[in-house]
């Protein structure tokens, strides 16, 4: 009876050994497949493509990362969004999911870890409220940096004004669009917290001031220390040298017209 149960004992080792074996090698196959599996192509001053890629990080989404030029798209794009051939573009297992906004629903629905929308349906449809508010008010709020004179003034009036409804009933008092922790909203938002100032600066123009706007500069601040933001910004010298040639070409088609 003891030869038996030590018999017994071995097998079981012996099984738990391979089952060890063989499940470690499958888990590590899993990982690799996850991080082939998810490509995000992209732009690197483009603020849509950063949201997406902050939402990846803040999930903890192991993805590759292709850089693309607008002035001349990849094969590899046209393929994947043939529609509106541009970035971002999300692959998940070969299949492309084109613009921002469906990217990081995608994104959050796909990967439930580290949640980015509220629990419960009420907040998580203010949010998306908030999210689409954005999206549609973006080129008003950032219409001064195609303009001059006249027509500045007139913009960077009416982008005060869309601020101040995003400040006070967007924002509010609270640390992020969410609540206490970094969401969808300040995500969709984010551009604001980085890409705003480098607008005004190329334009001449001072719209989103501490004074003006307290509640969203403080908001600005809790968002640039979040790590994954912090750590994934584009390069602020060489932001300011892409806008500022991309508002002079504005610029000169505007004067040509005019």
């Amino acid at each position: 009876m003891e030869i038996l149960d030590k018999s017994f004992n071995n097998w079981v080792v012996w099984s738990m050994g391979i089952s060890i074996k063989i499940f470690s090698a499958r888990s590590g196959g899993l990982d690799q497949i996850s991080m082939a599996e998810v490509k995000l192509l992209g732009f690197w001053a483009s603020p849509f493509s950063d949201r997406v890629i902050w939402a990846l990080k803040l999930k903890g989404v192991n993805y590759e990362y292709a850089e693309e030029d607008p002035h001349n798209k990849t094969q590899l794009l046209l393929q994947h969004n043939p529609v509106h051939k541009k970035v971002p573009v999300l692959i998940h297992g070969g299949k492309s999911i084109p613009e921002s906004s469906i990217i990081l629903e995608y994104i959050e629905e796909t990967w439930p870890q580290n949640p980015l929308l509220p629990q419960d349906a009420y907040q998580r449809a203010i949010a998306r409220f908030w999210i689409k508010f954005g999206e549609e008010k973006m080129a008003t709020i950032c219409a001064f940096f195609r303009t001059a004179g006249v027509e500045q003034e007139k913009a960077i009036e009416e982008a005060t004004k869309l601020l101040k409804i995003i400040e006070e009933q967007g924002l509010g008092d609270k640390m992020f669009f969410g609540g206490d922790g970094i969401g969808l909203g300040d995500i969709a938002f984010g551009w604001l917290a980085y890409l705003y100032e480098v607008v005004e600066k190329v334009s001449a123009a001072k719209v989103l001031d501490a004074d003006t706007f307290p509640q969203l500069h403080a908001w600005i601040q809790n968002l640039k220390e979040v790590p994954v933001v912090k750590e994934n910004l584009p390069d602020h010298q060489k932001l300011v040298g892409h806008l500022k040639r991309r508002r002079e070409t504005h610029l000169a088609l505007l004067n040509f017209h005019n």
